[in-house]
């Protein structure tokens, strides 16, 4: 099955044209390109030739070529990219490819979709690699992509800024995960400690019902800290995440208040808790997503 991504674009059709058909922009937005360079045409007519690199770290890099031709001012308005592709490095899951982009504009922006299949390599092993793990991956990186071009064209977010704020979102995402993660499962789940049995005796909880709330407590973080994860770019876990907080602290702070003087307390560990939501919070606006593009072409009507 052929991979598909669109997404539309409020912005000029030429604008878009020309971030996606120049190398030295293109290779600013798109994940699965390092570089790109236009090979010299021998003639006009003739279709352009294009070297592309992809580093997959560590020094590593995998190389390729392909042909383009570009169409402008079709009689319906539209544009389209027609390319050929492909690899004889070793590394390079995709052998040789075929596919197209399409520029389509509406009253609200550009639809801008691609279309795009390949053959690989290494037999078997290398279909079966492909069909698991590298398929999605590359479609993901492509969705994904796309999605980094109209935070460019759109909001002014530059590609780089982008990358910054999705790293800077999934440290602090993560680092709240673990946070109530190991405050769920040791202190409370694990461990039982003592610290955690008088906070919520002096919170107000009947003693027969102390092990109990440390008990929902602790699944309660748990899940939390779940909730994270999977709903990752969702902002309300992490505003979840800083309420909660905040609240706990007022609790502490009216029946315990102690514990904000001893060496390990509440006071350090929120703080943290409230500056990773906020950053959390700040980083989403300017993090991509590839859930904003469609994956299947638009059904036909039958």
């Amino acid at each position: 099955m052929s991979i598909y991504v669109e997404i539309l674009i409020r912005a000029p059709l030429d604008t878009v044209w020309a971030h996606t058909q120049t190398p030295a922009l293109h290779e600013r937005w798109d994940l699965r390109f390092s570089r790109i360079d236009y090979v010299p045409r021998a003639g006009g007519l003739d279709p352009q030739r294009f070297r592309y690199t992809t580093r997959l770290g560590f020094g590593v890099e995998v190389c390729g070529e392909g042909e383009t031709i570009a169409s402008r001012d079709l009689s319906n308005g539209s544009r389209s990219s027609a390319l050929k592709f492909g690899s004889t490095a070793l590394l390079s899951i995709i052998r040789e490819g075929r596919g197209c982009w399409k520029y389509i504009p509406t009253a609200n922006g550009v639809r801008f979709l691609t279309s795009y299949d390949y053959r690989t390599g290494c037999g078997a092993a290398g279909a079966l690699f492909d069909r698991l793990i590298f398929r999605p991956l590359i479609g993901w990186a492509t969705a994904w992509s796309f999605d980094r071009l109209r935070l460019w064209l759109e909001d002014g977010v530059s590609p780089a800024q982008a990358m910054r704020q999705t790293l800077v979102h999934a440290v602090a995402r993560t680092g709240l995960a673990l946070i109530f993660a190991y405050q769920g499962l040791m202190p409370k789940l694990m461990a039982r400690h003592a610290d955690e049995i008088d906070l919520v005796r002096r919170a107000g909880v009947a003693e027969s019902f102390v092990q109990t709330a440390i008990t929902a407590l602790g699944i309660g973080e748990l899940i939390l800290s779940l909730l994270l994860l999977v709903f990752w770019r969702r902002r309300w876990p992490a505003a979840l995440s800083l309420g909660l907080v905040l609240l706990a602290a007022a609790v502490v702070v009216v029946s315990a208040p102690r514990y904000f003087a001893a060496a390990f307390n509440p006071f350090s560990l929120d703080v943290a808790v409230v500056c990773l939501a906020a950053i959390d919070l700040i980083a989403l606006s300017g993090v991509p997503s590839a859930s904003r593009c469609a994956r299947r072409p638009p059904e036909r009507p039958a």
